[in-house]
């Protein structure tokens, strides 16, 4: 395995990459997989709008497809023109892997978990031993922006400590109106990725705002164990000035979304008993789950805090004595804003069990539900001031918080926590659990 790194794909530069489509990568040659396309008529006519080759990326068992990558790698040497206009098109790739893995709750138990991570830069011949017991609690961070053209690869690398279990992956880029349903990644009405193979996702980015992804095949199951992560498209009216903000939550036209920080905070909680059976025989207890670490962006407090990547040191997810682990919770949930900044807090929630509230010691403005501006038809704003919001499953709010000026909210820590009260613990641990800080530094004081 390598040595840690951050596996936050929102660190990934702008690129121009990709053609489209699917790439099996169990051992089927191009006719194959020609021949699969035609049984997809959905992918089939994609691939004729874009007006591009299917080509792939071949080592081993493993392909990717990103246009202009020369190696495999997913990373673009060169621009693309992606829909065949001759301009070359604002292109993301990002690979990643599923399969299994371990993370540490924050009263120190390990959990072994399903999981996604960043394959991203990794070689074809070095993907699968890459992947194996790598995956991340939450999945690596997706940050795009409207207008992009995203290819996301998907290699399922397989379940090291569970060779019993041959399940299919997929993703499921939740709240998105895909181009064709083969990549919406229900087992229903779309494709899946079987071990040893790797499937190509395109979307064209029309639409703004705070989705989230997560593996749709058994979801109950694979939600539960870890398959889920953040995932936000920025709005094309970045870049602009109005109102003095140049970042925007959506296309508003007035500034009224601007922020200066942005934070994305996922929802998530475990049932330590499902994942512990699920390291020895597959459980499929789902009416008695019971939840007993809730957690935000795969943490509890105090780790929630703590901004660097987080590892479980067990010779089962390190590479050998003496060998550093991968990092299995790379996204920190602290919020850092000075004083007289507007911060954007993308809060989303895809919790299997229960509908959650979480509240803030700062008022927040909500402006945006499940990936829409918070508008009427008539153009008139539905934004409010509030202390909490609750969320089910799939949901997400993008709410605003004002520090400085009139508001009272100067330098100090602050709170974003939970109000069910008993899921401030991590399990039978109390002082933790859905908690984390809000940290305003500069300017007067007035903190918690």
């Amino acid at each position: 395995m390598n040595s840690c790194r951050q596996t936050d794909a929102a660190s990934l530069p702008h690129s121009n990459r990709a053609p489209v489509g699917l790439a099996g990568a169990s051992g089927g040659a191009m006719d194959r997989r020609i021949g699969r396309l035609r049984l997809l008529p959905g992918l089939a006519l994609l691939a004729a709008a874009l007006s591009v080759p299917l080509h792939a990326q071949q080592a081993g068992a493993v392909y990717t497809q990103c246009k202009g990558d020369t190696n495999g790698d997913s990373v673009p040497d060169a621009p693309a023109d992606v829909d065949g206009d001759g301009v070359n098109d604002r292109v993301r790739c990002v690979h990643l892997s599923g399969g299994d893995g371990f993370v540490t709750m924050a009263d120190g138990r390990p959990l072994y978990i399903f999981g996604f991570s960043n394959l991203t830069g990794t070689a074809p011949a070095q993907a699968m031993d890459t992947g194996a017991l790598a995956a991340n609690f939450p999945a690596p961070t997706i940050v795009l922006d409207e207008g992009d053209h995203f290819f996301l690869n998907l290699t399922n690398v397989g379940m090291t400590l569970r060779p019993d279990l041959s399940d299919p992956h997929s993703v499921h880029f939740h709240g998105f109106p895909n181009a064709a349903p083969v990549f919406d990644g229900t087992p229903e009405n779309s494709i899946a990725t079987n071990m040893g193979s790797t499937l190509t996702y395109y979307y064209k980015l029309v639409e703004p705002g705070t989705y989230m992804y997560h593996c749709h095949v058994e979801a109950t199951e694979h939600m539960q164990m870890g398959m889920l992560g953040n995932l936000y498209v920025r709005p094309r009216q970045n870049g602009t000035s109005i109102g003095g903000f140049h970042t925007f939550a959506y296309n508003d036209g007035d500034g009224s979304t601007g922020y200066d920080v942005e934070y994305p905070i996922q929802i998530g909680s475990f049932d330590p008993e499902f994942h512990d059976a699920s390291e020895n025989v597959q459980p499929l207890p789902f009416a008695s789950m019971k939840d007993r670490y809730a957690m935000l962006n795969g943490r509890g407090y105090p780790d929630t805090v703590n901004p660097a990547p987080l590892t479980t040191p067990t010779d089962r997810n390190c590479s050998g004595p003496g060998s550093p682990c991968q990092p299995s919770q790379p996204v920190s949930s602290l919020i850092e804003a000075g004083v007289g900044q507007r911060i954007l807090l993308r809060i989303s929630n895809l919790n299997v069990t229960r509908f959650y509230t979480l509240a803030s010691t700062i008022p927040m403005r909500v402006v945006g539900h499940n990936a829409r501006l918070h508008r009427g038809p008539t153009g008139t704003d539905l934004y409010y001031q509030t202390n909490s919001v609750t969320l089910g499953g799939g949901e997400s709010v993008d709410v605003i918080l004002e520090t400085g000026g009139t508001t009272g909210v100067g330098a100090g820590t602050y709170l974003l926590y939970t109000t069910n009260l008993n899921y401030l613990s991590n399990d039978a641990e109390d002082l933790g659990g859905m908690m984390t800080e809000i940290r305003i530094t500069g300017g007067t004081g007035g903190g918690e």
